[in-house]
């Protein structure tokens, strides 16, 4: 995995998790909603750069 691609993975998974907290303090379920498929998606994104990474080993 890049470092690029783990510093972009990161910072999207944290972008999501603002926007979570931010939909959980102002009871805004888009927000919230919005937030988790954020972070879900970076760590989806993280999780498939891990599997590249073992089989390139």
């Amino acid at each position: 995995m890049g470092t690029d691609d783990k510093m972009k993975n990161a910072a999207e998974s944290a972008k999501g998790k603002i926007k979570e907290k931010a939909g959980d303090a102002t009871d805004d379920r888009d927000l919230q909603a919005e937030g988790q498929a954020e972070k879900t998606k970076a760590d989806l994104k993280q999780a498939g750069e891990k599997v590249k990474d073992a089989f390139k080993d």
